[in-house]
């Protein structure tokens, strides 16, 4: 390598991390935080920041930080930073790298920018009692303890990646398809893998294993934009105990045409992400 490649193999990373070093350091910290809240809302969310500021050396960090819709909140944030990885961009990949905490629970994780979209999150004691959505637009009680791993690369074709979930000691109450509720339960464990290939995301297993009632949920969706929009084509089976479906036999009397056969129930599930219905 002559000197004149090695002056510009070392001299324009290290330029152009320079002028990123400066653009941040002279920006002001309400101007950055602007910019996020109109990036949220042409998205078509709300976004509230307190404790703002810049992190050293490319990053900025908030206290708390909340995002929703018109309804309500959707994700508490608390000790929110976000950074520039310095090593990805030495190499002309722009990474930001992010971690939180939901509750007493921490998520953590990488985003790619440019040309090679794509990102990763893990999740760890994040208790879904600390997740607002659930109570903002599932209208539903929902309790457990949340670990997750998730990546995604996106391509000309919509990308691929995978999600998978655990969530121990679980309690589900108020949970409504349309205007149909299902039956309130606890669940030991609730276990799930979602596969995303060219748009198309598969729920390859999701299974809940409750105290008196099986559940297990199956199907597909093609991913919309926005993502609430994607359609559902999903298939929830229940195989209650004969001692828990009399504890809620009401429910039960309400999904009597879905059932299969004794003890089994089969229920079609349509609609959106965002609107789901039987």
């Amino acid at each position: 390598m002559n000197r004149r490649t090695l002056y510009l193999a070392c001299g324009i990373p290290a330029a152009l991390l320079l002028f990123l070093l400066l653009t941040l350091l002279f920006t002001p910290n309400h101007a950055i935080k602007g910019v996020l809240v109109r990036a949220a809302e042409n998205a078509g969310y709300t976004l509230e920041c307190t404790g703002f500021g810049k992190s050293f050396p490319l990053g900025v960090k908030a206290d708390k930080v909340e995002l929703g819709t018109a309804k309500g909140a959707l994700l508490a944030l608390n000790q929110v930073k976000v950074r520039l990885e310095l090593l990805p961009l030495l190499t002309g990949k722009a990474r930001l790298a992010y971690r939180c905490g939901i509750g007493a629970g921490v998520a953590q994780g990488e985003l790619d920018l440019g040309k090679a979209q794509g990102w990763s999150m893990q999740c760890r004691g994040v208790r879904l009692e600390d997740i607002p959505f659930f109570s903002t637009v599932a209208e539903a009680k929902v309790r457990g303890e949340l670990k997750l791993n998730g990546k995604m690369e996106t391509n000309k074709t919509g990308g691929s990646g995978d999600l998978q979930l655990e969530v121990r000691a679980a309690e589900v109450a108020g949970v409504k398809i349309g205007s149909m509720p299902l039956p309130d339960a606890a669940y030991r464990e609730v276990r799930g893998v979602l596969k995303i290939d060219k748009r198309r995301a598969v729920l390859k297993s999701f299974t809940l294993n409750g105290d008196g009632i099986y559940v297990r949920l199956s199907g597909d969706t093609v991913l919309g934009n926005p993502v609430g929009a994607s359609p559902l084509n999903l298939t929830m089976e229940m195989m209650p105990k004969p001692s828990f479906l009399e504890r809620q036999k009401f429910v039960f009397l309400l999904l009597t045409k879905y059932q299969s056969s004794p003890g089994a129930f089969k229920i079609p599930i349509g609609g959106t992400l965002a609107h789901p219905s039987l």
